[in-house]
C-alpha cells in the first residue's frame, strides 16, 4: 500500500468517525430540546418549576477509545455503540428530591423515548456518597439518510448532590483517582450533610406547598439543625482546605 492509499484510508475513517460522533451529538440536542420544552412550559403556566439547570457532555474520542480498551470491546464502531452507552450525556438539576423523579416520570411518558436501564444511586448511594438517579435513554434522531436510535445517559439530581459530585470530581482529579482516606471520610460526612440539607429543604418546600404554617417549636428546631449543618459544612471544607493546599517550600 502507497503513500496515498494510506492517507485515502485514514481520511475515511476520520470521515466515518466525524459521522459516528454527530450522531451523538444531535441526540444530545434533542434530548436537551425535550427538556426546555417542559421547562419552557412550567414557566408559561406560572406553574413552579423544577428545572434548576442543564447541561451537557460529548465523549471525547479519547475516552471513548480508552473504555473500550479498558473493558476489553473489540475496537470497531459497531462495539462502540452497542458497548459504550454513555458516550452523549445530559445532566438535569432539580431543587428537590422529588422533582428528580417527577422529571424522570415525565420523560418516561414521552412515546418516542426508552428508558432501558434505570440506577437509582439515590435510594442506594454509593460507597464513596454519590447520589443522582441515571437513566439511560434510547431516542430518534432524524437524519436525511433516515432515523436512528442512540442511547443517551440522563442524570437527575439536586443541587446538593450536584455541588458533591462536583467537589468529589475535582478532589479525586488532583489526586489522580488516588484520594487519602481522611479525605475520603471527610466526604461521606459531606455527602450526609448534603443529603439532610436535601430532606430539610424537601420538607419546608413540601410544607410551602401545601400552605401549612411552621410551628414555633418546629422552626427553632429548624434553625438549631440549620446551624449545626453550618457548622459542619465549614469545618469540612476549612478541613479540605488544609488537605488540598499546595505544600510550603
Amino acid at each position: 500500500m502507497d503513500i496515498e492509499e494510506e492517507l485515502d484510508g485514514i481520511r475515511r475513517q476520520r470521515a466515518r468517525f466525524t459521522d459516528f460522533m454527530l450522531g451523538y451529538k444531535f441526540a444530545i440536542d434533542e434530548m436537551i430540546t425535550k427538556i426546555n420544552i417542559l421547562r419552557e412550559d412550567f414557566n408559561n403556566t406560572n406553574e413552579y418549576n423544577p428545572i434548576e439547570h442543564i447541561s451537557s457532555r460529548l465523549k471525547t474520542p479519547r475516552n471513548i477509545v480508552r473504555k473500550v480498551r479498558r473493558k476489553n470491546f473489540p475496537l470497531s464502531f459497531e462495539s462502540m455503540r452497542d458497548n459504550i452507552l454513555d458516550i452523549a450525556g445530559v445532566r438535569v438539576t432539580c431543587s428537590f428530591i422529588s422533582d428528580i423523579y417527577k422529571i424522570r416520570d415525565m420523560i418516561a411518558e414521552q412515546e418516542d423515548v426508552t428508558i432501558f436501564e434505570e440506577r437509582d444511586y439515590i435510594a442506594r448511594p454509593k460507597a464513596s456518597g454519590y447520589q443522582s438517579l441515571h437513566l439511560l435513554v434510547e431516542i430518534p434522531v432524524f437524519r436525511a439518510r433516515g432515523t436512528e436510535r442512540i442511547p443517551v445517559e440522563l442524570q437527575i439530581r439536586s443541587i446538593a448532590m450536584d455541588f458533591w459530585a462536583s467537589l468529589e470530581h475535582k478532589i479525586y482529579y488532583k489526586y489522580d483517582g488516588h484520594v487519602p482516606d481522611d479525605l475520603q471520610r471527610e466526604l461521606i460526612q459531606a455527602a450526609d450533610v448534603a443529603s439532610r440539607l436535601d430532606r430539610t429543604m424537601e420538607g419546608l418546600h413540601e410544607s410551602v406547598r401545601q400552605g401549612e404554617a411552621v410551628e414555633p417549636a418546629a422552626e427553632a428546631d429548624q434553625e438549631a439543625e440549620e446551624r449545626l449543618r453550618e457548622a459542619e459544612a465549614a469545618e469540612f471544607l476549612n478541613q479540605l482546605a488544609r488537605e488540598t493546599a499546595p505544600a510550603a517550600g
